[in-house]
């Protein structure tokens, strides 16, 4: 069995230009945004007080983005409102002027015409994409890597996107979308990592993604938590991290609650990063062949690098075995605890966070972490069942991971 590595984060810092990206105000702007969507509620945060008890926790909370919009994830934050701030910016307005009434409305659509909009996925990131296009009378072409499941394709197809899936990884995706973009007039790359001289639309993205941070701190709030002592976040390129990251050392400057960034073991360019500890990016190649999908991408996020590098307390590579335990124990919850459907990508962290606590192997980690009776642990579920089938494998038929 692959076992679960981690490192401390040692790099050096950096003066943090890259932290006001997730200024309060800007994600207040990005929550302003969705609000606005007549499909908008705020995605239920599950309180698991009995599973807590079960971990030697105080609290567990666990933000189930399978609400999301109908679309069973988050990503959709991201790419909706990064394509409000490109319209715009090319209309010469402010975000804050284009609700959902506005840029869905025919004035509009004379006004700034139409775009394509273009990006690579796994599936939720371009399902995001292809839904706020179909609902902004815009355009989208998606191409995802090899691996990706027929469902996930037919899910994007369905909200009137162009998509593909290609014999390439995610990566090289990311280089076709913008190749065709390039080449296409009004075409838009909308992608969720940024690299030298793509930084704008990544950095809306990420602040897209605030939305989330910002809802699951409230509902802490109301739920009698002040703040969460430590954050367990997920990680692909970075840029949720980075998002969640960012608005947690903005909001609590004094006293930022310790971060800890789970990544698939075979995509973990972050981990292999941090453990070079020079503070230079480290790059992933290959297949990256993982249950957790939307986590296989090897290249990180130039904005988000810069943050986690600057915050995180422990980076962790996770094997498959680990996510599938988060999703068998979400699924089959203690009595009394909601039961929250996480996917591959959704349920690592919080599969992560249980072998920390229940195997004695990663006492190391626990202790380092600081993770006690005292402790109040926040994890974002990013997605329910995207892949209904493989779920069922999972979670019913209990299929097994090394």
């Amino acid at each position: 069995m692959n076992e679960i590595k981690w490192v401390k984060n040692t790099m050096p810092k950096t003066n943090d230009a890259q932290l006001p990206v997730m200024a309060i105000d800007e994600v207040k702007k990005a929550r302003t945004f969705h609000e606005s969507f007549p499909q908008y509620t705020m995605t239920p945060l599950a309180k698991l007080d009995n599973m807590a008890a079960y971990l030697g926790l105080k609290e567990v909370y666990v933000k189930d983005e399978s609400y999301r919009f109908g679309l069973n994830a988050f990503k959709v934050l991201g790419g909706s409102f990064a394509m409000a701030r490109y319209i715009a910016k090319e209309t010469g307005r402010d975000v804050s002027e284009l609700d959902y009434e506005t840029l869905t409305s025919d004035k509009l659509r004379e006004e700034f015409g139409q775009a394509t909009f273009f990006t690579a996925t796994d599936g939720n990131h371009g399902r995001g994409v292809a839904w706020a296009a179909n609902r902004l009378k815009q355009k989208a072409v998606v191409y995802m890597p090899k691996g990706s499941t027929q469902t996930r394709l037919k899910n994007i197809q369905l909200e009137g996107a162009t998509a593909t899936i290609e014999e390439v990884n995610y990566d090289e995706c990311v280089r076709m979308a913008a190749a065709a973009a390039a080449k296409t007039k009004n075409g838009v790359v909308v992608q969720d990592t940024a690299w030298a001289g793509y930084e704008e639309i990544p950095s809306w993205i990420m602040q897209g993604y605030g939305t989330m941070a910002l809802e699951a701190n409230e509902q802490l709030q109301e739920a009698g938590c002040d703040r969460p002592t430590h954050v367990f976040v997920q990680a692909g390129v970075g840029s949720l991290a980075g998002a969640v990251q960012g608005y947690f050392a903005n909001r609590y400057p004094e006293s930022t609650p310790k971060v800890v960034v789970v990544e698939a073991d075979v995509a973990a360019c972050l981990y292999k990063g941090a453990v070079a500890g020079d503070g230079e990016e480290r790059i992933v190649d290959g297949d990256m062949q993982t249950i957790m999908a939307g986590l296989a991408c090897g290249e990180p996020n130039t904005i988000s690098w810069d943050i986690l590098k600057n915050h995180v307390s422990v980076f962790v590579s996770a094997p498959d075995w680990a996510a599938a335990q988060g999703m068998r124990m979400l699924s089959a919850p203690i009595k009394g605890d909601p039961q929250v459907v996480s996917g591959e990508s959704g349920a690592a962290p919080f599969g992560i966070l249980a072998c920390i606590m229940t195997m004695p192997e990663y006492k190391d980690l626990k202790e380092e972490l600081g993770l006690d009776e005292n402790s109040k642990v926040l994890l974002f579920s990013t997605e329910g069942d995207t892949d209904p089938e493989r779920y069922k494998e999972i979670v019913w038929d209990g299929k097994d991971y090394k």
